[in-house]
């Protein structure tokens, strides 16, 4: 009798947020023929919650990672985040050949760590470079050279820079696309208005005060006009927190649907709640995101749907001109006050064909699903 070969062991390392969903959309699809491990380095790690085990040092740092902000940067490390390096470091190196196949989903900061700690032969998906603004610099691209074996781009000015330099790189498609979480929640037995508007106010610190002024914008609109809401909430954030600053109170009558959160209420305005890992069953329902999150915004221009974002005079200018110069139009801009949101959101109700336009623009700019086979395909040869 011939014994059967021992399942090989993949780790699957993500470094933000919106990078643990798509990072575990990947892992489900790995887990019935793999023994797979997940190492999320920011946070808590939720969305891999019934997936596969976690494993590793996670770091915590005010800004979740994100570098959207003007001294985001300066700020993480006045707060301890250089501390948060020397672990990441010493589990690298302990890891070194222990698993047959290492895969990265996020920035280039995986694999810098990969290259200090001797790691070679990655999978890297890279969530964050976009092609339409800053390319690889010669950091990256040698880092990149040195650590990976196959690397899945966004766009394919990348990934033939990539090829420049002796990296198998490719451009399927946009991943952000395959990756959307749909959960248990019925979204479109919630609506009771022509039009309905999604609310996704971030995953970090901000959170709190971005949902109270996209609250306030919803209270400035004419009641007839006001379109039914809906609130993914993210999975670190508490519904308390979002309750005070809005000024709402929050319902207790949950259904049996394992992401219904209920809702928040003042008696004239009414937000459900649902499980961000539910978020896509709501995007399929609503005509326009109110958004101040990251890969979620892409994910909802990429289906087509109109996104209004308040500016800030934290924004770090540079990153901001960046992810404009992809999305184009189909994301409006607009003061961070809540006057501004409402007139926005009161142009796009009234206007059937701008929504039209500007959900096409969304669809073009961030392209479509696909790029999950091949990378699949890659993992599994």
């Amino acid at each position: 009798m011939v014994e059967a070969a021992p399942r090989q062991r993949f780790l699957v390392i993500s470094n933000g947020h919106g990078e643990d969903w798509i990072a575990s959309a990947i892992a489900k699809h790995l887990t019935d023929r793999f023994l797979v491990e997940a190492w999320p380095v920011l946070g808590s790690g939720n969305a891999y919650a019934g997936i596969c085990p976690i494993v590793g040092p996670r770091a915590r740092l005010e800004s979740g990672g994100a570098r959207t902000a003007k001294g985001s940067l300066r700020r993480d490390l006045a707060k301890g985040g250089l501390a948060t390096i020397p672990p990441a470091l010493r589990y690298m190196r302990s890891i070194r050949n222990r698993y047959d196949r290492i895969l990265v989903v996020g920035d280039a900061i995986v694999p810098l760590l990969a290259w200090i700690t001797g790691h070679r032969g990655l999978y890297y998906v890279d969530c964050y470079k976009t092609g339409a603004a800053r390319l690889y610099s010669g950091l990256e691209r040698h880092v990149i050279s040195r650590t990976c074996r196959r690397v899945f781009c966004r766009a394919d000015n990348l990934a033939e820079i990539l090829r420049q330099v002796g990296v198998e790189a490719t451009a399927p498609g946009n991943l952000m696309m395959d990756t959307i979480p749909y959960g248990d929640y019925d979204a479109q037995s919630r609506r009771s208005q022509p039009l309905a508007v999604t609310l996704l106010p971030g995953s970090r610190g901000e959170t709190p005060a971005s949902f109270a002024r996209q609250v306030d914008a919803l209270r400035r609109m004419p009641a007839e006009h006001r379109p039914d809401a809906f609130l993914a909430v993210a999975g670190e954030i508490p519904v308390s927190d979002l309750a005070e600053a809005s000024g709402l109170q929050r319902t207790n009558l949950l259904s049996a649907e394992g992401d219904d959160l209920g809702s928040l209420s003042d008696g004239d305005i009414t937000v459900h709640l649902l499980r961000g890992r539910a978020m896509g069953n709501v995007l399929a329902v609503s005509d326009i995101v109110l958004s101040q999150a990251g890969t979620a915004t892409t994910q909802a221009l990429g289906l087509g749907k109109p996104v209004i974002y308040m500016t800030s005079p934290k924004d770090r200018q540079s990153r901001f001109e960046d992810e404009q110069r992809l999305y184009g139009e189909a994301r409006i801009a607009v003061p961070g006050d809540a006057e501004a949101v409402a007139k926005a959101l009161e142009r796009l109700i009234n206007s059937p064909e701008e929504r039209a336009r500007l959900g096409a623009i969304g669809r073009d700019r961030i392209g479509g699903p696909g790029a999950i086979d091949e990378v699949l395909a890659a993992l599994g040869s």
